[in-house]
């Protein structure tokens, strides 16, 4: 597993686009806690992922490539649009989703989709790689969430090529808003 500082991610840039374009898996940062990703369109990284995980149908969220790909992709209704809002920022919003832009295996049966826009300089990497990616926290279920290096499981660990890293982070799991249902439901994690 290799560290990339946040320094070496701009001389770096294109190569990690290609790792990401490739199938890697990798651990990411955000404005809340490390996340574990890949190319969300890219089944068999998501399906690595789910084995990463020991989660075999839990549905993933994605950090979407910008609003528009939000609103080309999800069902957008008066609500949604209120909280979209609020984007870049620590929410995960669960949405209808209008056509199929992601593998099946990130919310497998389902019919909605969780998306983030971090307030995170993640997110303009993100739309410059210009697909969607997995973001799931980078721990084992029921296990602490990482928040340096130094808190990352060898289990996990073992399974990443390479982790996107800018030091200790102090945050929490975002909020989800769940808008795809009739009334608007908030949880914390």
């Amino acid at each position: 597993m290799q560290i990339i500082t946040k320094e070496e991610i701009r001389l770096r840039k294109e190569e990690i686009k290609d790792k990401i374009l490739d199938g890697e898996v990798f651990i990411h940062p955000t404005d809340t806690i490390y996340g574990l990703g890949c190319d969300a369109t890219n089944t068999k990284a998501v399906k690595k992922i789910r084995e990463i995980k020991q989660r075999p149908d839990t549905p993933f969220s994605v950090m979407a490539p910008s609003v528009e790909w939000i609103r080309e992709n999800c069902v957008i209704t008066k609500e949604a649009e209120k909280w979209l809002e609020k984007l870049p920022g620590p929410y995960t919003f669960i949405l209808k989703t209008k056509k199929k832009a992601v593998s099946d295996l990130v919310a497998p049966g389902m019919s909605s989709l969780g998306v983030r826009l971090p307030a995170h300089w993640i997110a303009d990497f993100i739309n410059w790689v210009g697909v969607p990616i997995i973001t799931t926290s980078a721990n084992l279920v029921d296990k602490p969430y990482m928040t340096s290096t130094d808190d990352l499981s060898e289990e996990v660990s073992s399974h990443v090529s390479f982790v996107l890293y800018e030091g200790e982070k102090q945050g929490r799991p975002s909020k989800l808003v769940h808008l795809d249902g009739a009334e608007v439901k908030i949880r914390e994690r």
